[in-house]
């Protein structure tokens, strides 16, 4: 039987292995979508949370303000929230004092007082609402990066499932609501679908006005003994606003979720309709280049400054 320390290297070897992997996989990605020339990634990008579970042991690689979490249950078997990644968001300290070495400023607008987001030095756009994601290649020079935050998880008998999703969940729905929401659903294969569901109803109750924001789900059950995860899903505003969003990015395409591939496919059906489906892939839009109105409002910085200082950070 191996020792504790023996486990512990070999740990350590693992996690030395993967985060290479995810460094290097995470810095391929973005130097391809520079090169392709059919993908217009200047003023546009994409976040991304990844993860890979070897045994009981798991590492998750994040850029953005994409969200990983664990359901765990404690010692009164209560299920609850453990948060495995963190919000890259602009103001966070660590990225905004990269960004502000690189000269890149980050202040939130006057009527999104909460929101930073990232800015040319010289220019009010795109506003970018992360601090790392792949392409967006305008601020590539001034702090934004695609290098993944990496950390790993030990996983007990105690945890139940990972939910993997982007921000327009994360944005309407605590953790423990999430972890609620899973839980309860009454199959694990809809398990994704009822919590996007239960997103796209609360981006309406609580910003009526609003569009509804992408959501992206991917669950992981822990005691299926299934590599892939059980059920993913993407939706988007149906309606005719989201038919403006989709009408420059050509057709709409779908996912098959037994591997992951976003390639173009029709709609494609996939045994049995209760453990799989297809799923409708929509565009991921995350900056506001030139956002009609943008020079007429009047912008709130992190951290006051002189008027003669408003170019940028120094």
């Amino acid at each position: 039987m191996p020792n504790e320390t023996d486990r512990t290297e070999r740990q350590q070897k693992i996690f030395q292995a993967l985060k290479h992997s995810f460094l290097r996989a995470f810095r391929g990605m973005d130097r391809e979508l520079r090169m392709h020339t059919n993908i217009d990634c200047l003023c546009s990008g994409t976040t991304a949370v990844t993860l890979v579970k070897q045994g009981e042991f798991l590492v998750i690689g994040n850029v953005g303000d994409s969200r990983a979490i664990l359901g765990r249950r404690d010692k009164d078997n209560s299920l609850t929230a453990v948060q495995l990644t963190v919000d890259l968001k602009p103001d966070n300290p660590g990225e905004a004092d990269r960004i502000m070495k690189c000269k890149g400023r980050v202040f939130a607008l006057q009527d999104e007082p909460g929101i930073a987001r990232l800015w040319l030095p010289n220019s009010d756009s795109p506003g970018l609402a992360m601090a790392r994601a792949f392409g967006d290649f305008c601020l590539k020079d001034f702090g934004l990066i695609s290098v993944p935050e990496i950390s790993c998880q030990y996983l007990t008998e105690s945890d139940e499932f990972i939910v993997l999703a982007t921000d327009g969940i994360w944005d309407v729905l605590s953790n423990e609501e999430v972890v609620d929401i899973v839980a309860s659903s009454p199959a694990r294969s809809s398990a994704a679908r009822t919590l996007v569901e239960s997103a796209v109803h609360a981006w309406k109750c609580k910003y009526p006005t609003a569009k509804v924001d992408d959501c992206i789900v991917l669950c992981l059950f822990l005691d299926s003994g299934v590599a892939c995860a059980d059920s993913t899903v993407e939706s988007r505003e149906c309606s005719a606003a989201a038919d403006q969003v989709n009408a420059g990015y050509g057709e709409d395409h779908y996912l098959p979720i037994d591997h992951l591939d976003i390639s173009k496919h029709e709609e494609t059906h996939l045994g049995s309709e209760e453990d799989q489906y297809a799923v409708e892939e929509v565009s991921y839009i995350g900056t506001l280049v030139n956002h009609p109105g943008l020079s007429h409002r009047r912008a709130t910085r992190m951290h006051p400054r002189k008027h003669d200082e408003a170019d940028s950070y120094h």
